[in-house]
């Protein structure tokens, strides 16, 4: 019989049949659910002679704490009657019973020890995980200047903690769900209570207790199950590694998603604008906050329309440009063996595969890789007449202004490519129809009960405060209209008028 067929049937027959009082009895049933070798057996005996033994996975495990918490304390003691007077000899802080075998090898698998006595019909559930893990830091791929440096890590209490030191109030809750048939990854869901909307959070719980798949090994896999529109172009759901921008977002109203395994939480409802906003935002002045604001939207606006806006200048003359430009750019290309679409294409794709692969390989040798892709394949190629040096400085350009908004760059990179492809064989008309029609798309997406596009379509003037233009932290005093909050206020106004002078 195949392993995987095995343990389903253990699962069914032996989780359904309830423990006994025989702690023997009861390992064996344990066993013939979880049969690899690195679950152990931990055999001890109370002061009276009565057989104890502590079932846990070799490695998750702490052995020092279940020796101390566990073995010490009983074996110092007569047996316990019933699992009620077990658990209080017992100086683990995390107890807890259960009665079901799959249950309880579901714990087993988690991490935590099961517990078993003679005499005793139920298992006391210690919890001891011992996992390795990287400490808390900044994230690479939100670095800030100012503001807090920890950020996410892959196990989920640690995240749940770090969020709750930043909110510490009981109206943070917190609820734990289970999906994977194979991983069962365990997936917490978020929000403020009498600030969240309690509907976006009893259909996220709904989506992710309808998950059906044998793995999740990143939060990225619960977002596709989470998308309102599957196979959409732009992100379903907003993403962080820091706890300050996930609690921020939370006091906005947001529901937060934290998968176990994964340093990315999720936040929803989603909005595009959120993308152009950055954690260092809110430490310095409005002003600077709005200039870097509109820099990241201008420098995704180069991204994607200036390859597609050069070919199309080449290829139609387009009388909006200079004269004298449209002459150098004519007088550069000449002798060039491709077409202005074409060689803009190449050009393109030669970016991203010098991307891919600086990406994937160690650090040194991509540094050493982006200078040979970057200057000797480079200026090789335009002295070779294979290219031209203002299509290289265009794409380069294209490039770089695409990781001004780093959530973006997966798709900027695919509208860049297509764009250019429109705009060789149609031209500027065709740049300008697919722009209406991504517009389009986008007005009509609406996640959660919140539009994509929002506060600019549908225009909310609430929440323009806080879009490509940021007011003072004072004008920030409601929380974001979109989101139909059930308390809107979070800055009461009299500190506004306490600080100028008007009592």
């Amino acid at each position: 019989m195949p392993a995987d067929i095995f343990i389903a049937f253990a699962y069914t027959h032996c989780g359904m049949k309830k423990l006994t009082d025989k702690c023997k009895d009861n390992v064996e049933l344990l066993k013939n659910i979880l049969t690899s070798e690195d679950i152990l057996v931990f055999g001890f005996e109370t002061k009276d002679g009565a057989a104890c033994a502590a079932v846990y996975a070799d490695g998750m495990t702490d052995k020092a704490l279940l020796g101390e918490q566990i073995a010490r304390p009983l074996s110092a003691e007569n047996a316990p009657g019933t699992a009620n007077e077990a658990a209080k000899l017992l100086q683990a802080p995390e107890i807890k019973k259960e009665k079901d075998a799959a249950k309880i090898a579901d714990e087993v698998l988690a991490g935590n020890t099961a517990l078993f006595i003679d005499g005793v019909s139920e298992a006391l559930i210690a919890g001891m995980k011992k996992l390795s893990m990287r400490a808390i830091m900044e994230p690479p791929g939100a670095v800030a200047v100012k503001g807090p440096r920890e950020g996410f890590i892959e196990d989920l209490k640690t995240n749940m903690s770090l969020v709750r030191n930043r909110l510490r109030t009981p109206k943070l809750q917190f609820k734990t769900l289970t999906a994977g048939k194979q991983s069962k990854t365990a997936i917490a869901v978020g929000w403020l209570e009498g600030i969240a909307d309690e509907e976006i959070v009893k259909k996220i719980e709904n989506k992710i207790g309808c998950i059906e798949i044998d793995g999740i090994p990143d939060s990225s896999y619960v977002a596709k199950f989470l998308a309102e529109r599957p196979g959409s172009l732009f992100k379903p759901a907003g993403t962080t590694e820091k706890p300050d921008v996930l609690a921020a977002k939370m006091l906005e109203g947001r529901v937060a998603v934290l998968v176990d395994g994964s340093p990315i939480a999720l936040t929803l409802p989603y909005l595009l604008v959120e993308d152009f906003q950055g954690a260092q935002d809110y430490f310095v002045s409005p002003y600077r906050a709005s200039a870097s604001r509109i820099l990241r939207f201008l420098g995704v606006f180069i991204s994607v329309f200036l390859p597609a806006f050069y070919v199309a200048a080449q290829l139609f003359k387009l009388q909006i440009l200079p004269l004298s430009f449209l002459l150098t750019i004519s007088g550069s290309i000449q002798g060039i063996p491709l077409s202005p679409s074409l060689e803009l294409f190449f050009l393109l794709l030669v970016l991203e595969i010098l991307i891919e692969a600086s990406v994937r390989m160690p650090k040194y040798v991509a540094l050493a890789l982006s200078v040979i892709g970057a200057l000797v394949l480079g200026d090789t190629a335009v002295k070779a007449g294979l290219v031209s040096s203002s299509a290289i400085i265009i794409t380069a350009l294209s490039g770089i202004s695409a990781y001004t908004v780093p959530d973006l760059v997966g798709t900027t990179s695919i509208l860049r490519i297509a764009f250019v492809v429109v705009a060789g064989s149609i031209g500027t008309y065709g740049v300008v129809l697919t722009t209406a029609l991504i517009l389009y798309y986008l007005v009509t997406a609406d996640a959660y009960g919140a539009p994509m596009l929002a506060p600019f379509s549908p225009i909310v003037r609430r929440d323009l405060k806080d879009s490509l233009v940021k007011t003072s932290l004072y004008g920030l005093d409601k929380r974001p209209e979109v989101f139909k909050t059930k308390n809107e206020t979070r800055l009461k106004n009299e500190g506004a008028k306490v600080n100028h002078g008007q009592n």
